[in-house]
């Protein structure tokens, strides 16, 4: 041995992730590309010809499309490539759905009002991604949020009822849904929450009750769940809001498992709700009218009264079939004045088709998929249940629509996310893909070597 130091090797470098900016903007275009066909498809099956703000309509979608790219590629350059244009297309197409049903409805025209809204929300989701710096600064304000969350859950309990509901706020003809916006700051909460207590949760002592597999929590850790449990139902009874209530409720229980990997407060969970529907179904007078129209559809026909709103939801569906009638050759105005709004689904079913409407559920799936595992991939709690929570929104949205609509569970009233007529939706929904895109572009930042911003 010589005695000279030997120069240890260099590590080798980090491994760098693809951005996959390209794959994202060359997925944006054919977002874009197929709604502007099925925009142009609605004009030439209701007048023969393609509409003449065609051109005007693509190119407004996509330069929000392309600014919203821009912003990601500038600072979330490792987001999914995925989460950006699902929401182009959805809507989009959304878009397209609404200004179709307007053909119909002269007097309503809604389109205009939406693509408004949805550049409200292009721009709230660019400020989101340039200027929040990671999704753990949110984590300071857990008890902010569940205080401005109940605050606006309970605003609208003070303004007229719409359409038996107490949900929207109307000043001089300007109106928002406030829990909309409450549902993200929930999912803060929550998410913040759990994160802080979940070893207390989770290993709670002794089980009160064990079937089996299934183990129940301690009656001390019962107590956060049965009080969001009444909270829920007391807003379902103030406001005679099911929607809202089954969202916030389920999100509670989901991140609440997700957080200790107990089953049994999915058990309970479901116990509660169960209990709480059924006892304000039979009591609250507008949710049980609901509940009827969803145990009989066809009550109101064999009256002499014609077919409600779920009736003819029913029939456009049918109607529909496989493959659809083709974009403008449905009959889905016949809804009413929700058709827009609460059943805007049963249009994409009746012209697009089963087909047609699986892709779209496909989408939401996909969306919902890429939340979850961006969640998945981070090292930090706080980040994996917020990711969850905010996709799990999304998810429970899509079912409590889509089963209303269809007959499988009572109408909540709630906007589909994306398609639906509603700027507190559209614009909320926006917010919370481009918090998905900070997620997502931390979770796989966080393996190049660099920090994550």
């Amino acid at each position: 041995m010589s005695g000279t130091a030997v120069a240890a090797d260099p590590a080798p470098p980090a491994e760098r992730l693809p951005r996959r900016r390209g794959i994202e903007l060359a997925l944006i275009v054919v977002a874009v590309l197929l709604c502007v066909y099925g925009y142009c498809a609605v004009g030439l099956a209701r007048h023969g010809a393609v509409p003449p703000g065609a051109a005007g309509y693509g190119a407004g979608l996509g330069v929000l499309a392309l600014l919203a790219h821009v912003a990601v590629r500038l600072r979330a350059p490792y987001a999914d490539p995925l989460l950006l244009p699902i929401a182009v297309l959805l809507n989009g197409l959304g878009l397209v759905l609404i200004y179709r049903l307007d053909l119909q409805t002269p007097g309503d025209r809604a389109a205009p009002t939406q693509l408004v809204w949805s550049t409200l929300g292009v721009a709230l989701f660019i400020v989101v991604v340039l200027c929040l710096r990671g999704h753990r600064v949110l984590q300071r304000y857990t008890y902010v949020s569940v205080v401005g969350a109940l605050a606006l859950l309970l605003l609208p309990i003070f303004f007229p009822a719409v359409n038996g509901a107490r949900i929207w706020i109307r000043i001089a003809g300007f109106s928002i849904q406030p829990g909309e916006f409450a549902k993200v700051l929930l999912a803060v909460f929550f998410a913040g929450y759990l994160a802080a207590n979940r070893n207390a949760l989770a290993h709670s002592g002794r089980q009160i009750w064990r079937f089996r597999r299934l183990q129940l929590p301690t009656g001390r850790v019962l107590g956060p769940i049965v009080a969001i449990w009444l909270l829920s139902v007391l807003v379902l009874v103030l406001e005679r809001d099911l929607g809202t209530s089954l969202l916030f409720f389920g999100l509670f229980v989901i991140l609440l498992y997700v957080a200790t990997g107990r089953s049994g407060w999915i058990a309970v969970g479901l116990l509660l709700a169960c209990v709480g529907a059924v006892a304000v179904g039979r009591l609250e007078p507008h949710v049980h009218s609901r509940v009827q129209d969803w145990l009989d559809p066809f009550a109101s026909i064999a009256a002499g009264q014609g077919p409600n709103q779920l009736a003819q939801s029913l029939f456009a569906f049918a109607a529909g079939g496989m493959l659809g009638t083709g974009l403008g050759l449905g009959h889905s105005a016949l809804i009413g004045f929700a058709a827009k709004s609460d059943f805007i689904l049963a249009t994409a079913g009746e012209e697009l088709g089963l087909a047609g409407l699986s892709a779209v559920f496909l989408l939401y799936a996909l969306l919902v998929e890429r939340g979850y595992r961006a969640g998945l991939a981070l090292r930090d709690p706080f980040g994996r249940l917020l990711a969850v929570g905010l996709a799990s929104i999304v998810a429970l949205q899509v079912f409590v629509i889509a089963g209303g609509v269809t007959g499988l569970i009572p109408l909540t009233g709630m906007a589909m996310p994306f398609l639906a007529q509603g700027g507190s939706s559209v614009v909320t929904n926006w917010i919370i893909v481009a918090l998905l895109i900070r997620i997502s572009d931390c979770a796989r930042g966080q393996y190049d070597g660099t920090p994550a911003p």
